[in-house]
């Protein structure tokens, strides 16, 4: 092969690893929203099957059922839950600079208000207090 061929061949191998790892990070959002939607399901399921914490319920854990405190249960889910959103928040800005880079390698412009950020509530709350005035 010549050095043209080589650089193009290198080219195109670039371009086809980020584009990989964009799709990888898109599949890793998926899986993490399909168990936080799980986990929400459980928890509106404990949440419909009494308002009390006694009692126990089955969980299952890999292939077994465990019988747990209702509150246990429902702390669990709850931690796992807060580290679902981190993982998906943390995979999404991951997600915004690859898609960068790899418009970058393909010669196309970044693109624009993709790097936006929604409000906080307290930058929520002080807008609302404004606006009420």
């Amino acid at each position: 092969m010549d050095d043209q061929s080589q650089q193009i061949l290198k080219y195109l191998t670039e371009v086809e690893e980020a584009a990989e790892d964009v799709l990888a990070d898109k599949h890793q959002i998926v899986d993490l929203d399909v168990k936080r939607n799980g986990n929400r399901e459980a928890l509106n399921a404990l949440r419909n099957e009494g308002e009390t914490d006694s009692g126990k319920v089955k969980v299952c854990f890999g292939n077994m059922f465990i019988k747990l405190p209702k509150k246990t249960t429902r702390e669990m889910i709850q931690k796992d839950q807060e580290q679902l959103e981190k993982g998906i928040s943390d995979t999404r800005k991951r997600l915004k600079a690859k898609v960068n880079h790899l418009n970058e390698l393909q010669g196309k412009p970044d693109l624009t208000g993709y790097s936006l950020s929604p409000l906080s509530k307290d930058e929520m709350k002080a807008i609302k207090q404004i606006l009420t005035r």
